[in-house]
């Protein structure tokens, strides 16, 4: 017999499925393009008009800048030096039309370089002493007087050749307001038709974005107005090409769940077909006993009668397995850290008094590191006590079957079996629901192994059927993917046997 190691029990770290991720608000896809083209629009226009302002500046002050600096040129050759003294000789009418404007009013200064004046206003500010005498042209600035802006040309010049080093400080003055009143003029130009054009732009845009998504809109419609076993694909190229792999993924879909409905109406089918069979058998012996008279035929019956209540409550069960089975366990069920070889130990507890009822040598191997896997523990155990138990029924009696857990790069569980064996041409096809090899001899729903299929599958594993070594009997392999686990060191123990 073989031994059963026994180990301290590991603490389980419970992981539940993930957490629900919180949906926000919905998004709207017309409302996220038009954000995305109206912000824009409604961001630059602010600089537009900045910028717009400080142009109709610049343009308001070039041709008054040039008729400031001809003033400040004809006013230097009006500057003499009569004995020793700077004069400034204004012939009446220029002095006249000098200061006459209607709209700005016009200064004008002529001072030594001290910043004494010599003719004109005072009032207007003097240069910074850090200015260059030998400037030959006329320079601009803008400055204050009597709380009005003026803009400001002023130059150096040498009113006597003769004295290269005298200079006097001519400088022109004029307040803005032609300037300003300019600058508004072109403003509201250029302005005032934005008023209208970007309300007309946003609406333009609502329309052109409700016409770009009309598509969408006959998509839904038509999706809404198909009948519920209506799974049929829609045609890509009767939806615009951005639409088109969100379609064909639909399609994919709709083709893998009318795949499943249909398995599930053969599934109901053959389900009410090999149900059907036990009940009617039961029925009828039913009936039988209600009419036996005889004592010994009656516990004959009664026998019966409860050999098939077992069959039809193990395929009920098995059944409700597999259905369990093909629900989502990452949805039913908690997923946390399994024992294997927990579960193992279990399972053959469990089913020794039938192995020892056919006097069959049921035991337990385990590797040199404990088992563990991520999974659900109770699909878990279904899967390895379908494993056992079908070797177990399989097996002729004195034969023996063994469980064993191991590591091979991955975490791999093997039920082998000295039995009959299963043909190769039919490895593949006792996967399927309700089929059964041909000449086995042994009652069975079939479902066993597509049971332990479908679990393996939802826990990333795979399962595979073998001949035995030597060719006889079979192997069964399920081999789980890598953990991220560290598998522990084994804890060594008191022996067991199962029996």
């Amino acid at each position: 017999m073989l031994p059963l190691r026994r180990k301290s029990k590991p603490e389980r770290s419970p992981r539940g499925a993930n957490p629900p991720r919180k949906s926000g608000p919905p998004n709207s896809l017309f409302g996220e393009i038009l954000d995305w083209m109206l912000a824009p629009l409604l961001f630059l226009w602010p600089i537009s008009i900045i910028v717009t302002h400080n142009v109709a500046d610049s343009i308001a002050n070039q041709p008054y800048d040039l008729a400031l600096a001809d003033g400040v040129r004809a006013l230097s050759r009006l500057v003499e030096v009569e004995d020793g003294d700077v004069v400034v000789r204004f012939p009446a009418p220029p002095r006249a039309l000098f200061r006459a404007d209607q709209d700005d009013v016009v200064y004008y200064q002529v001072a030594d370089v001290n910043g004494v004046t010599v003719s004109g206003d005072a009032e207007i500010p003097p240069m910074p002493t850090s200015s260059a005498l030998d400037g030959e042209d006329v320079q601009l600035r803008d400055a204050m007087i009597h709380g009005e802006e003026v803009r400001i040309a002023w130059r150096f010049v040498r009113p006597d050749p003769a004295q290269a080093d005298r200079f006097v400080l001519v400088q022109v003055a004029e307040t803005r307001n032609k300037r300003t009143d300019l600058a508004s003029r072109v403003v509201t130009g250029v302005l005032l038709p934005q008023f209208a054009i970007i309300p007309l732009a946003v609406v333009l845009v609502w329309v052109g974005l409700s016409r770009g998504i009309a598509p969408l809109n006959r998509l839904q419609s038509l999706i809404r107005r198909r009948r519920p076993t209506d799974l049929s694909p829609v045609e890509p190229s009767s939806v615009p090409e951005e639409v088109r792999p969100l379609i064909i993924a639909y399609n994919d879909m709709m083709a893998r769940l009318e795949e499943n409905l249909q398995a599930q109406q053969r599934f109901i089918a053959d389900a009410a077909h090999q149900m059907r069979t036990p009940l009617t058998g039961l029925k009828m012996q039913t009936d039988l006993a209600m009419h036996e008279s005889d004592p010994d035929q009656l516990r004959q019956s009664l026998t019966r009668i409860a050999e098939s209540t077992d069959r039809a409550a193990h395929l009920i069960n098995q059944l409700l397995s597999l259905a369990r089975a093909e629900a989502s366990f990452e949805k039913l069920y908690a997923v946390e850290t399994v024992d294997v070889d927990a579960i193992v130990r279990e399972v053959a507890l469990e089913l020794y008094p039938r192995a020892q009822a056919k006097q069959i040598d049921l035991g337990v191997e385990a590797g040199d590191q404990a088992l563990r896997v991520e999974g659900n523990p109770v699909l878990l155990r279904e899967m390895l006590k379908n494993l056992v138990d079908n070797a177990i029924k399989y097996t002729p009696r004195g034969g023996s079957v063994t469980a064993r857990t191991r590591y091979a790069g991955s975490p791999v569980f093997e039920v082998e079996d000295n039995g009959p064996g299963i043909p190769e041409a039919d490895r593949e096809r006792v996967f399927e629901r309700f089929y059964r090899v041909l000449g086995s001899g042994v009652d069975g729903s079939g479902l066993g192994l597509p049971i332990v299929r479908e679990i393996a599958e939802l826990h990333r594993g795979t399962v595979t059927l073998d001949a035995g070594p030597g060719g006889r009997g079979t192997l069964a392999r399920v081999v789980f993917p890598r953990s991220h686990l560290q598998p522990p060191a084994r804890v060594q123990g008191d022996h067991d046997a199962l029996g």
